[in-house]
């Protein structure tokens, strides 16, 4: 896992992933409560959630043409200083008049991730090649994920409660900045073609290319599914803990248990994928995902709760690095951007409809059965993953045969003209 820091413009570039993610962390505990602490409101905080979200469903294939388009270490560079400027107006939110402000900034923060990712995405294999270093840099970013999500939420918690509003915001703005600077150290450029064709024949091509690529397209259906069971058992977690196992401390421990299991999966993860087709691990851990799941919410007691969500983090993290990587070795690195946008737009919508559904369904049933049904459609997205993915398909065939070269090994840098 660590072999991939041998390459000097990776290490800048997951660096500046986990500074950016280490300054996106620090606010999302620290803005929905100061918005509550001036709103009072329930409805006014979860709105600030909402607006966050939503450019990604919205501007998904566009970020895609964007990535594809320009060179994606300046996409990077460009969207941390947005980010940076978009949430430096919660500064001046401080009344229930001027709350708008921080709608305007979630907005704001949430485009200049929808921007991002399917750059950094995309320009990885550029960086480290589609050999083993790719899942390599994969299982990295995903550990420090892990690390950063357990870590961040409660440290700008914290900076709030003791030294309020502003010097959250000040972190993660000197974090956006910091990001930027690393990656504007980087000199692996990406990109694939000039900003001459138009926005709506690069958005054709891509759809023409998920179209053509059976088992990229199997994988988009399948995820949905995942992701959509996925997103109704999260909703459900926190009531569970509450209602079953005691309260919110119990919670708690229960969320360190599964970012315990994200932590133990990933560099176990790295070995699987590049060792399995991907039809087999995928579906494998989709399955084991819903096995824990269900384990987890059958639990009689608080250590087998908390075992469950511990296993539940190793194939967890497998679903997501298998796939990651799948798209980046399989994918045509002029498409990638794109491809990568529709599973970030297909991630948003199916996490959207799953985080109503969940709760939805357990007011029309009961608890139980609503998390027994989620643990069923998971179930489900392994068997379309059997059904809908190629027989054969590995992880290290891209659909052109292609494999790039290996910086970490003296080779150069592929370099899109």
């Amino acid at each position: 896992m660590l072999q991939a820091l041998r390459v000097r413009d990776f290490r800048l570039l997951w660096t500046a992933r986990s500074i950016a993610a280490l300054g996106t962390g620090l606010l999302d505990v620290a803005v929905p409560a100061h918005v509550y602490a001036v709103t009072g409101s329930v409805l006014a905080t979860g709105l600030t959630l909402a607006f966050r979200h939503l450019p990604a469903l919205l501007l998904g294939p566009f970020a895609g043409v964007i990535a594809d388009r320009w060179d994606r270490p300046r996409i990077m560079i460009t969207t941390d200083l947005m980010h940076a400027m978009a949430i430096s107006a919660v500064l001046l939110a401080r009344t229930p008049e001027t709350i708008w402000l921080i709608y305007a900034a979630s907005l704001g923060q949430g485009t200049a991730a929808a921007i991002f990712r399917p750059a950094a995405q995309a320009h990885t294999p550029a960086v480290v090649g589609v050999g083993p270093l790719l899942s390599a840099a994969n299982a990295l970013s995903a550990f420090t994920t892990g690390v950063v999500g357990l870590s961040a939420p409660p440290i700008g918690g914290l900076l709030f409660a003791a030294s309020g509003i502003n010097a959250v915001i000040g972190a993660a703005i000197a974090a956006s900045l910091l990001s930027a600077t690393a990656v504007a150290r980087t000199t692996t450029r990406s990109r694939a073609h000039g900003p001459t064709q138009k926005v709506l024949a690069d958005l054709v091509q891509g759809l023409r290319h998920l179209r053509q690529a059976a088992a990229t397209r199997a994988l988009l259906a399948t995820n949905s599914v995942y992701l959509l069971a996925n997103a109704a058992l999260t909703a459900l977690l926190i009531p569970f803990g509450v209602t079953h196992l005691g309260g919110s401390v119990q919670v708690g421990y229960l969320l360190s248990a599964l970012g315990l299991g994200f932590l133990l999966g990933a560099p176990i993860s790295r070995r699987l994928v590049d060792h399995f087709p991907a039809r087999t691990i995928i579906s494998l851990s989709q399955a084991l995902v819903a096995g824990a799941f269900f384990l987890m919410f059958n639990a009689s007691s608080l250590p087998v709760a908390l075992t469950a969500a511990v296993l539940l983090g190793v194939p967890g993290v497998t679903v997501l690095i298998a796939i990651h990587t799948w798209l980046q070795r399989a994918t045509p690195k002029e498409l990638l951007g794109r491809v990568s946008s529709a599973f970030v737009t297909v991630e948003a919508a199916a996490s959207m409809v799953g985080a109503f559904a969940g709760p939805a369904m357990s007011e029309l049933i009961s608890l139980p059965l609503a998390l027994n049904a989620a643990c069923a459609v998971t179930v489900l997205s392994a068997l379309v993953t059997l059904c809908l993915m190629p027989r054969g398909s590995q992880v290290l065939q891209g659909t052109e045969g292609r494999r790039s070269p290996d910086p970490a090994q003296g080779q150069e840098h592929p370099h899109a003209s």
